[in-house]
C-alpha cells in the first residue's frame, strides 16, 4: 500500500500545505496529490507575531491541499524558522559491559549525548548523530556487533525557544493538524537540493526565505552545523521601497519583475516605469539604480553568511561550496553575488523529478516544501518512531529514559 505523506511549511511570505503519495520507496519517488498555498499572516521572520491572523493562514491552506487530494489531513511535518533556533555540538561516551556493542550501548551514549545544560525556556527540535568512536578508533558508522569496551557519540543538538514553538503548535492544531515532527528549514531543503556526493564532501546549503535564511552545513555526509539569520528577500524589498519610494506590495512586484543582484550585469539603457508616493504620473526608473539597492542588501546578506561559517570553524571543509535555494535565490545575478562574497563555488537549486500536481512547485522557492515529503517518506521507511512532539511530551511527564527500539529505527534514517 502506497504511504500519504503530509508537509506544512510555515513561512514568512507563504504557507504551503502538500500532500503526496510515496510511489517508490528506494527511489523516494513522490506523486504530490494535493497543494494548499495561502499569503502568510501573522508570521514575522519565522515567528508568530499574530496567533489568530496565523492560525487563519494555516488552516486555509491546508483546506485547500484537503479539496485538491480529496483526503483529510490529520497529521503532517511542519517546518521550523528563525533566529529562536541554535544548535550545539555535544558527545556522549559510555561503556560496554558485555564487550560487543549493542544497539542498547549506543542508546545509552546518545543518552549521555543529550544530558547537556539546556535552558528552561528551550526545546529540542532536532538530535542529529554526526560520528561515532569504539576504544579511540574513529569515523565508525555503525558499531552494532564489534568489539570494544568504550564508545562515543557526537551530536549535533538543534533547540529552539519553546513559548515560539508552542505557538506554531497551537496554530497548526488550530487548523486540526498533529504535527509528527518538527523539520528545520534548511534540513529539509537539503533532502531535495543536495547530491550525496556534496554531502560527503562537504557543503553548505543555503535557504533564503522571505524572513529569515537558513544555513546547514555538511560534512562527511553528517549536519555539522546550523544557523538561522533573520534577514532574507522582505529585506530587499524595504530597501526597495524606502529607496525607490514605493509601497511595499508594489516593491515586491517591482523586485520580482524587473530586479537584478548585479548591477553590472545590467544595461545602462534599460528603463522600466513605476508611480511613487505623492505622485500623480509615472516616473521611468533606471534599472541599474534597482539592481545598486539590492546588490547593497545581497552583499551584507552573503557576508554575514560567510561571517558565520568562519565561526563555525568549518570554512575550510567546503570543496563542494554551497548551494542555494529558497525564494530569494530565483533573483537574477544572486548566483555571481554569493559566489564572489564567499570565495567558493554556488549553484541555485530546486525540487526537480515531481510528478502530479506539480505546475507550482518547480521553483527554489518550494524546496523546504517538498523537502518536508522526503523527509517523511524517509522516516516512513525507518519507522521512525522518536520526534520532538514525543520528546516535548516525555518532559511535560517527568519521564526519563529512551526507545531503544525507536533510537534503532532513528540511526538508520540519520546514517549513511
Amino acid at each position: 500500500m502506497d504511504e500519504i505523506v503530509v508537509g506544512i511549511d510555515v513561512g514568512t511570505t507563504k504557507v504551503c500545505t502538500l500532500v503526496g503519495r510515496v510511489e517508490d520507496s528506494r527511489a523516494v519517488s513522490i506523486r504530490i496529490l494535493g497543494v494548499g498555498i495561502e499569503p502568510s499572516d501573522g508570521i514575522r521572520k519565522g515567528i508568530i507575531v499574530d496567533l489568530a491572523a496565523a492560525s487563519k493562514a494555516i488552516k486555509r491552506s491546508v483546506e485547500k491541499a484537503e479539496s485538491t487530494s480529496g483526503l483529510e489531513i490529520t497529521t503532517a511535518m511542519v517546518s521550523l524558522a528563525g533566529a529562536h533556533v541554535s544548535s550545539i555540538n555535544s558527545r556522549g561516551t559510555t561503556g560496554v559491559p558485555g564487550g560487543i556493542i549493542t544497539d542498547n550501548d549506543i542508546a545509552r551514549a546518545l543518552e549521555q549525548a543529550q544530558a547537556v545544560a539546556i535552558p528552561y525556556d528551550r526545546e529540542i527540535v532536532h538530535v542529529i548523530q554526526r560520528g561515532m568512536t569504539v576504544d579511540g578508533q574513529e569515523g565508525i558508522r555503525t558499531p552494532v556487533g564489534m568489539h570494544g569496551y568504550k564508545i562515543e557519540v557526537e551530536t549535533h543538538i538543534i533547540t529552539a525557544a519553546g513559548a515560539t514553538v508552542d505557538n506554531l503548535r497551537r496554530c497548526v492544531g488550530a487548523a486540526g493538524v498533529n504535527i509528527q515532527q518538527f523539520v528545520l528549514n534548511p534540513l529539509a531543503s537539503a533532502e531535495v537540493v543536495l547530491t550525496e556526493q556534496e554531502r560527503l564532501m562537504g557543503v553548505a546549503v543555503c535557504d533564503i526565505g522571505g524572513g529569515t535564511t537558513d544555513l546547514a552545513i555538511y560534512v562527511d555526509g553528517d549536519v555539522w552545523h546550523t544557523m538561522v539569520l533573520a534577514v532574507g528577500g522582505n529585506h530587499l524589498t524595504q530597501d526597495i521601497a524606502h529607496g525607490l519610494r514605493l509601497p511595499l506590495a508594489q516593491a515586491e512586484e517591482v523586485k520580482k519583475k524587473q530586479g537584478h543582484a548585479l548591477k553590472s550585469e545590467v544595461g545602462m539603457e534599460e528603463f522600466f516605469s513605476i508611480r511613487p508616493f505623492g505622485e500623480d504620473n509615472d516616473s521611468r526608473i533606471n534599472r541599474q539604480d534597482l539592481a545598486h539597492i539590492i546588490e547593497a542588501r545581497t552583499e551584507e546578506i552573503f557576508d554575514l553568511i560567510m561571517q558565520e561559517i568562519k565561526r563555525s570553524g568549518y570554512d575550510g571543509l567546503l570543496p563542494a561550496g554551497m548551494v542555494l535555494t529558497g525564494g530569494t535565490s530565483a533573483l537574477p545575478g544572486i548566483k555571481r553575488v554569493a559566489s564572489d562574497a564567499l570565495g567558493m563555488p554556488v549553484r541555485t537549486a530546486q525540487p526537480e523529478n515531481l510528478t502530479g500536481l506539480v505546475d507550482k512547485l518547480g521553483s527554489p522557492a518550494y524546496s523546504t516544501s517538498v523537502g518536508l515529503l522526503r523527509w517523511a517518506a524517509t522516516m516512513r521507511q525507518s519507522d521512525v518512531v522518536i520526534s520532538s512532539e514525543t520528546r516535548s511530551r516525555r518532559r511535560s511527564r517527568g519521564e526519563q529514559g529512551m526507545d531503544f527500539e525507536a533510537v534503532k529505527n532513528w540511526m538508520k534514517r540519520l546514517l549513511p
